[in-house]
């Protein structure tokens, strides 16, 4: 598959699964660490329905300590050239100019920056000269502090903030030579952001329609679930927060997005389904 392929314009959202490739992912941290059950695990992805396969090897949790370079890059390339050696459309999502490169000589066909070129601008370049997708999340600072950074006080709150911010970014990767054709933007659901900010962006996402580019949703099984459905003893444990995920794949589909980032495909591919034959009306199953 080629990149413009990926961006065609469809009727339901992509969906790319996650592969995390990594001993502290918030959610499955330790299943997939290892080279074969990572790919084995993308493998399973697919078959349930993922359109991309996102391999990372840097967990982004709150509080995560980043990996050395060489970890990174002996975590994903093995994954990466197995999975897009069988045909599989593969994604990196990593930070990191290095890491990036390595990823899309080894056949990567996105580059998924948390960091939007922020913590890198190097990566920028990577995207320009291999002319892969870019997709730039809205980010502002590294897991041990981004919660300090939930601060949007400014006319229209953290749905403006994040506008202008991705905008900014599509600027960057634009000036660094990226077409701007290739990019994909991503709220950045849960980076520096409280559950009413995520909330926001999630019941406004049209606002950043205007910016022209696809727009990529990531809320699977976030913190921010984890509080909604919680109680007195505490937030709903990450294991437990599927089925809200799937309502939120749900509207995702319904407002048109071009994708969302989620951990169990076959539940979020049913419910994308369900979409497309909620919008045909009245027929024959």
């Amino acid at each position: 598959m080629r990149p413009d392929e990926l961006l065609a314009p469809r009727t339901r959202p992509r969906i790319m699964g996650i592969v995390n490739v990594t001993p502290d992912s918030f959610s499955d941290g330790g299943r997939f660490a290892t080279t074969d059950s990572a790919i084995a695990h993308g493998r399973e992805l697919m078959e349930h329905g993922a359109d991309i396969l996102d391999i990372g090897g840097e967990s982004t949790r709150p509080g995560a300590t980043r990996p050395l370079v060489s970890e990174e890059l002996d975590r994903v390339v093995p994954v990466i050239t197995a999975l897009a050696g069988e045909g599989c459309a593969v994604s990196v999502d990593t930070m990191r100019a290095e890491v990036a490169e390595a990823a899309v000589r080894a056949g990567a066909l996105i580059i998924n920056d948390v960091s939007g070129g922020l913590a890198d601008p190097g990566i920028l370049g990577v995207a320009a000269r291999h002319d892969v997708i870019y997709a730039a999340m809205h980010w502002r600072a590294h897991s041990t502090e981004m919660q300090g950074h939930a601060h949007y006080d400014g006319p229209g709150g953290v749905v403006t903030a994040v506008h202008d911010e991705l905008s900014a970014r599509l600027d960057a990767a634009v000036a660094a030579g990226v077409d701007l054709e290739r990019t994909v933007i991503d709220p950045g659901l849960g980076f520096a952001k409280s559950s009413d900010h995520n909330w926001e962006l999630l019941q406004d996402l049209a606002a950043l329609e205007d910016l022209g580019r696809p727009i990529l949703v990531g809320s699977s099984r976030k913190s921010f679930l984890g509080t909604l459905l919680g109680g007195p003893e505490g937030p709903r444990p990450v294991g437990e927060r599927e089925h809200a995920n799937v309502a939120l794949t749900t509207i995702v589909a319904l407002q048109g997005m071009w994708g969302v980032r989620v951990h169990d495909v076959r539940a979020s591919h049913d419910a994308i389904r369900v979409v497309e034959r909620f919008r045909k009306g009245q027929g024959d199953d």
